[in-house]
């Protein structure tokens, strides 16, 4: 009973705050199956990893430099080989067509932190919930502030590669690099406000300030991906490839109502419509083969839009 009540304790919470992001992300929802795997790493893979790595690490500082693991571990160690295994599988994320721009890098990067931090919560309820109080104080300082550490360390990463995806040549490593850091540095502050009782306080008002700055950049992403829509499909317009009304209906709710397009292509019209205005976006960002790709899709998206409004008008 007590390892139900962990692995429940362990999994809602965070499934509650991945659902929550994958709702906020409107326009271009992310395929559930990709979340999944970002998930699944992060909550199997980047574990396993990490475990390995702290272990080698810590055992090669005890050697070399004669120095106490039991600090140097939790605020030196953990921090740069949990961030590094959880961000691994984000660098196949990336490459992949259907990863965007920084909603979908915070997306992400959020999908591996909290699968990690839903594996790493079960094993501290189970190992140190030796009470019921102990237990209970775990669940809501882990659920509420380690666990979202996690979930925006690995997110800040996220967001700096989708940066570089789309940037110069030269902050291809520049950008995943400061990312990286700034999610360490996250993840450190985190573990050094929590191994003494006077420092707790600033450390869940820290997980508090970068918890909303985190959100703030998160759905000023999402109203830019409404800006992107809007102006990228407004010079479709002018060539007649679709009426110029459906673009307000695309950024608002009215998309999912009946009636305002042929039921049997409403979805799929409304992805292309979409993907279209990106993939002009992206390729205004690019060059290269990267652009010509992007240009490939472009071209694509249009003919298929005629070819759904082609039996409608």
């Amino acid at each position: 009973m007590f390892i139900f009540l962990s692995a429940l304790a362990a999994v809602i919470p965070i499934l509650s705050y991945l659902v929550l992001l994958w709702a906020l992300d409107k326009y271009d929802r992310e395929p559930a199956r990709l979340i999944a795997y970002n998930f699944l790493w992060g909550a199997i893979g980047s574990v396993i990893f990490a475990s390995i790595g702290s272990f080698i690490l810590e055992k090669q500082i005890a050697v070399v430099f004669k120095a106490n693991t039991e600090l140097i571990g939790p605020l030196l160690v953990a921090p740069l080989v949990e961030e590094s295994t959880k961000g691994i599988f984000l660098l196949f994320t990336i490459s992949r067509k259907e990863f965007d721009n920084i909603t979908d890098g915070l997306l992400y990067g959020a999908a591996v932190g909290l699968g990690f931090g839903m594996t790493e919560n079960f094993l501290y309820f189970i190992l140190y919930g030796t009470s019921v109080k102990s237990w209970i104080v775990l669940v809501l300082v882990r659920s509420m502030f380690s666990a979202v550490m996690h979930c925006i360390s690995s997110g800040t990463l996220g967001a700096f590669l989708a940066i570089s995806k789309f940037g110069r040549k030269s902050e291809h490593f520049i950008l995943p690099a400061i990312g990286l850091s700034l999610a360490i540095l996250i993840h450190f502050t985190w573990n050094f406000t929590v191994k003494e009782t006077l420092t707790i306080l600033p450390g869940v008002l820290f997980i508090i300030f970068v918890s909303l700055v985190f959100l703030t950049v998160f759905l000023f992403s999402i109203y830019n991906e409404k800006k992107v829509i809007i102006s990228e499909l407004s010079e479709e317009t002018e060539s007649d490839l679709f009426p110029k009304e459906h673009i307000e209906i695309l950024v608002t709710h009215r998309r999912h109502q009946k009636g305002w397009i042929d039921e049997g292509i409403r979805k799929e019209y409304i992805k292309t419509l979409i993907t279209l205005a990106f993939r002009k976006s992206q390729f205004k960002k690019t060059s290269g083969s990267r652009q010509l790709f992007y240009a490939n899709e472009v071209e694509n998206c249009r003919i298929l839009i005629k070819a759904l409004l082609s039996n409608t008008y």
